[in-house]
């Protein structure tokens, strides 16, 4: 009997790719940098720092908007 599921995918990062992570740890605005079939990294564009992490992302959606983002605080 067929029911509902959620099915997800990881996100085919495009290096140069401007992306946005919207909750967790790592919220805020990136650019993709570098990549490989387990790792992804991102640089931040304010700070410029760059960090490597195991690929975490999956989209929801893309969006016109503002980025980097202005501060919310």
């Amino acid at each position: 009997m067929p029911t509902i599921v959620t099915v997800f995918a990881p996100y085919p990062f495009v290096i140069g790719e401007k992306i946005h992570i919207s909750q967790g740890p790592r919220h805020g605005d990136w650019m993709v940098v570098g990549m490989d079939e387990r790792k992804i990294t991102l640089r931040c564009p304010l700070s410029g720092k760059e960090y490597s992490w195991d690929r975490f992302c999956y989209m929801m959606e893309k969006n016109e908007q503002a980025w980097p983002a202005a501060d919310k605080d």
